[in-house]
């Protein structure tokens, strides 16, 4: 088997790279000679710069580490029913995989340790200035932050803590739970007591002291979920509640300790406005700027993000009332040809958008269409549906509504931004009951993909005179007495799912019954617009299956929850309810008492349902069910039943990566986690 070391500082992709420290730690890097970086400032800090580049450049842009990462859960099942993605989504014919996702995140986590260690290494030698002192603890955090995400997913690894130029070793051996987590937790440590509150050269995407604070919680809880008891005897669910209640009430003092900060408005945190500069982020995987970034830290591999395009339905599939004829040509919502994740039942119905705001600001349900007349690409009058006999029958609207037009609900403005930028397409809205296509009457908003839900009991979220809107899913069930009088597209968000999963066609089933074979709505589903930017900026041109937002790596909202989780697990329900009801207080409607939605005490459901409600869909799902046990057929069977029949006991861990396990030469004791493709599990004696 060719099992050649490479040497080069550019490697990103190299699991199977093996450059050891000793006989316990494997390196899957060989980076580029450490010759001269600890005398060379300018040669060391871009030795440093690159262990940043898998974050932007792989893990938060791409789908591999959010299947890891959110999928095989209670939140998210596949559209449609889908079959080729089962193996994350539902556990079915799950093993050890060259090429697929949970491959190519082990690669992509340990591609940046080799650049950690040598920078940690040489940064000790260097003169002690400011500069290096900051970057050296950016260095360290950035290798817990690592060494964390791998064990999280894979369990007992193999710890990287020195320099590259150490030596090679082929049969690399696994260490302990308890030695990955002291690793991790001294990086973090050092992390959160050597950085400033500031990111050095003011840059959003470095670690700074909050970075280090959010992760040694999630560290903590991670590690108190795995059954193991701090070196000093304390309890990490202690030591999680500790640091978490810190970091909340040095928050509401104003953050002078740690820099955190919370949105008063959920509405605040999902501002378009305030991606580039969200100060409720503790942590982001920072997009491109088009035509303005050209900083090696976010520009490693720009415009590659496609996340938006997994989480959203495809509106041209309704091509007749939204106006949108091509995903290639849809300039509102970009190309959404992947639409993967939709949300399982359970998930949906964990919102009660009476007073919760956060319902409308994580999914869309209600669908407008689009014009361009500020450019002149689309005019107004071209982007209008008229509803005749053919849409009536065939989405099932009320005759009265003949008629009626379907008006465009934003204009999105065609415009080129800087040399290399690329066109952008930054919408505006059309305000309710204005038709006459004059740019002077667009208004901004916060963001145009949150449809503010529609409190009256009678419009069910939305009004009934609603006229920008081809396309509406209802939470409630609404009857025919209900749909009538509104010209849009009505479909109950229950009748996409036959029992727990997606419906797979529009034919014999309860779907024809009702809607009939002909109506496409049975394609959409609740989309989740974390992903789904719109401003300056954020696009890449004419590529409209790529937007270069920030990614919330870890936001301040995880710490309060983190707090809840551990005071709850402490056996102190009332103090874990105090930390939900602060962030329910901020996600609560105008003029909603506070009895509607408090919480006295909670359990550990609470906790769960809490976690999906406030950061569902942020990459951290999978681990959280994880340290609590909740990886099970019991567990899942009413959120996501068929994964419930597939998964097994070894799915407690991802499987182990094919492609290291086919450069080692110890494959077979080494082992693939309990998946049955190598002779031992490699687990025995390691998960303590």
């Amino acid at each position: 088997m060719n099992k050649n070391i490479l040497k080069s500082s550019f490697a990103l992709f190299a699991a199977a790279l093996l450059a050891s420290c000793s006989l316990d730690e494997y390196n899957p890097v060989a980076a580029d000679t450490s010759a001269g970086l600890s005398t060379d400032f300018d040669k060391w800090y871009g030795m440093q710069s690159r262990c940043y580049e898998p974050i932007y450049g792989q893990m938060y842009t791409v789908s591999d580490f959010l299947s890891v990462a959110e999928a095989g859960t209670d939140l998210w099942l596949t559209s449609k029913n889908n079959d080729n993605t089962k193996e994350l989504f539902y556990y079915e014919g799950l093993v050890p995989y060259a090429g697929k996702g949970w491959d190519k995140f082990f690669s992509q986590a340990y591609s940046a340790l080799g650049y950690c260690c040598t920078t940690i290494d040489n940064g000790e030698k260097m003169e002690q200035t400011d500069a290096v002192k900051e970057l050296y603890a950016e260095a360290r955090f950035l290798r817990g932050y690592y060494h964390l995400m791998l064990t999280t997913y894979y369990g007992p690894i193999t710890l990287v803590t020195q320099d590259v130029e150490k030596g090679v070793n082929l049969s690399p051996k696994r260490n302990t739970l308890t030695e990955i987590y002291n690793s991790v937790i001294s990086d973090l440590e050092y992390a959160m007591n050597h950085l400033s509150i500031t990111p050095y050269n003011n840059n959003r995407a470095r670690a700074s002291k909050k970075s280090a604070v959010g992760f040694l919680c999630r560290a903590y809880a991670q590690a108190a979920g795995q059954g193991l008891t701090a070196p000093d005897g304390t309890s990490y669910w202690q030591k999680a509640a500790d640091l978490a209640a810190d970091f909340v009430a040095d928050t509401e003092a104003g953050g002078s300790k740690y820099g955190g900060y919370l949105y008063s408005d959920i509405a605040d945190v999902w501002n378009q406005a305030n991606n580039r500069t969200n100060k409720e982020a503790l942590f982001v995987a920072a997009g491109v700027d088009a035509g303005v970034d050209t900083e090696v830290w976010n520009n490693s591999t720009p415009g590659s993000n496609k996340l938006f395009s997994y989480t959203y339905w495809d509106p041209s599939k309704l091509s007749d009332i939204s106006m949108i004829k091509k995903d290639k040509q849809d300039y509102l919502y970009g190309r959404t040809n992947n639409s993967l994740y939709a949300p399982s039942k359970y998930l949906i119905d964990l919102y009660n958008p009476s007073w919760d705001k956060r319902w409308e600001n994580s999914f869309q349900t209600a669908f407008g269409g689009f014009s361009m007349q500020q450019c002149a690409w689309i005019a107004y009058k071209k982007a209008i549906a008229t509803i005749n006999d053919g849409i009536i029958t065939k989405y099932g609207l009320d005759p009265a509504v003949k008629g009626q037009k379907i008006y465009p609900f934003a204009d999105c403005n065609g415009f080129q931004m800087g040399s290399t930028g690329g066109n952008q397409y930054t919408a505006s809205i059309w305000p309710k009951g204005e038709t006459s296509g004059d740019v002077n009457k667009l208004e901004k908003t916060k963001n145009p993909y949150v449809i503010e839900y529609d409190t009256d009991p009678e419009s069910h979220g939305l009004a009934k005179d609603e006229n920008r809107i081809f396309l509406y899913l209802s939470k409630d069930d609404m009857t025919q007495t209900d749909k009538k009088g509104r010209a849009y597209a009505c479909v109950n968000i229950n009748d996409l799912f036959d029992g727990k999963v997606y419906i797979s066609s529009s034919t014999g089933n309860a779907w024809e019954q009702k809607y009939g074979s002909t109506n496409p709505a049975w394609q959409a589903f609740p989309s989740l617009i974390k992903f789904q930017w719109n401003y300056d900026g954020v696009f890449n041109g004419g590529n409209l299956q790529v937007k270069n937002g920030d990614v919330f790596i870890m936001r301040s909202s995880e710490i309060y929850m983190i707090a809840a989780e551990a005071y709850q697990k402490l056996g102190d329900g009332q103090k874990a309810a105090q930390y939900i009801n602060k962030l329910r207080k901020r996600a609560a409607r105008a003029g909603v008492e506070a009895s509607t939605y408090e919480l006295k005490a909670a359990s550990e459901q609470d906790v769960l349902d809490e976690f999906a409600r406030e950061l569902c869909g942020e990459h951290q799902r999978w681990a959280l069910l994880q340290r609590h046990g909740k990886l099970t057929k019991d567990y899942l069977q009413t959120s996501n039943p068929r994964a419930a029949e597939a998964i097994k006991a070894c799915d407690k861990w991802r499987p182990m990566s094919q492609t290291f396990l086919q450069q080692i030469d110890n494959a077979e004791e080494y082992g693939d986690n309990g998946y049955g493709t190598t002779a031992k599990s490699g687990l025995d004696g390691y998960e303590q």
